[in-house]
């Protein structure tokens, strides 16, 4: 069944639709990761977003149970070049378009994803639809004006109540703010001997306090950072009184708690292929990213924040530290081969079990 993406600008693409047959609109990202597409698709940072893959056939080894960052796919739609209706692969237990279907997430092929990329670089993120081939062009560009993202987003998707994660032999406990956790993150603390109190977006201290962490994690989320102005308050009181590390939407909030501004990209980053310099020993990472917001460096000059990590390519903060208060953030995802010590560094600094 043919179908097409409509950009906001009135541009046009038409394919062959997969996954689900439903109408969508959202913003436009590409994600540049040659693997991992099961772990960006379900990755909860790119909630509310339509993606294209860069890499040009997707859905060749399928999906596994265990390999998903939520608990469903998250993103509102995806592009590809070509969509492999076959898996090969021994542990897989789904085809993507099975449950891109089951999760109402519509998908067209056999676009010109280079194309949509060299847009998105040019003109900058901006909201798209998919829909029926033949709905009128006016009509699909009315509706794309008239869509705005929504402001609350993460109080939607956030835990409801507290919830454990544990692990034995346990050293330490740490409070996690859940601005969306991704279960790699989890699992990632859980390693390091940490048992994870799971506390929502907008718990007060005395909440958190109450479970008597070690120390606070901020997790990654979607959304505008200046709409989650309840943890931003909630991290001002905070600090100081045990360390603090922020992943990405978790870092903007710290930067914001120590009054720097931020700023929307022209294009954010995701994927898994993002090389970030370490401002400390010079060292060239290469990072997992799902953003589109960025710190103002002058403004961030100003407060106690110290840059630690900077994007090689176009020079935007990815790392910063308030040494004096144990406040660590980063704005990627940490990879095990190149900056787990990020977590390790976190760990070190919580002291002993409570």
């Amino acid at each position: 069944m043919k179908r097409k993406l409509v950009l906001e600008n009135g541009l046009e693409f038409i394919g062959d639709g997969f996954g689900s047959m439903n109408e969508r609109i959202a913003e436009l990202v590409y994600n540049t990761s040659v693997v991992g597409y099961q772990e960006a698709l379900s990755d909860p940072s790119n909630l509310e977003y339509i993606m294209v893959m860069g890499y040009p056939v997707i859905g060749s080894y399928g999906l596994t149970d265990e390999d998903y960052e939520s608990n469903n796919l998250t993103v509102s739609g995806l592009l590809v070049r070509e969509y492999s209706k076959y898996p090969s692969n021994f542990r897989y237990t789904h085809e993507l378009a099975e449950k891109m279907d089951e999760n109402n997430v519509p998908g067209i092929s056999g676009v010109d994803t280079r194309e949509i990329v060299r847009i998105i670089n040019e003109f900058g993120s901006m909201r798209a639809m998919i829909c029926d081939v033949d709905k009128p062009l006016d009509e699909c560009l009315k509706q794309i004006k008239a869509y705005s993202v929504p402001k609350d987003i993460v109080a939607e998707i956030s835990t409801k109540k507290v919830w454990y994660s544990r692990t034995l032999n346990y050293k330490y406990t740490i409070a996690c703010i859940d601005l969306d956790l991704k279960k790699s993150l989890i699992k990632d603390l859980k390693d390091l001997g940490c048992n994870v109190v799971v506390v929502p977006y907008n718990a007060t201290m005395d909440t958190i306090m109450k479970y008597k962490p070690n120390g606070i994690l901020i997790s990654d989320g979607p959304s505008n950072p200046y709409d989650v102005k309840d943890i931003v308050d909630t991290i001002k009181t905070l600090k100081g009184k045990m360390p603090i590390l922020g992943i990405g939407l978790g870092q903007e909030v710290i930067e914001l708690a120590y009054g720097a501004k931020l700023y929307k990209q022209h294009v954010g980053h995701n994927g898994a292929n993002i090389p970030v310099r370490n401002l400390k020993t010079n060292r060239i990472e290469i990072t997992s990213q799902n953003d589109q917001y960025a710190v103002d460096t002058e403004s961030l000059k100003k407060t106690e924040l110290t840059a630690t990590h900077q994007n090689v390519i176009d020079g935007i903060i990815t790392g910063v530290e308030d040494l004096k208060n144990n406040v660590i953030a980063i704005q990627y995802n940490p990879n095990p081969s190149d900056s787990d010590y990020v977590f390790k560094r976190f760990v070190s600094l919580l002291g002993g079990k409570r």
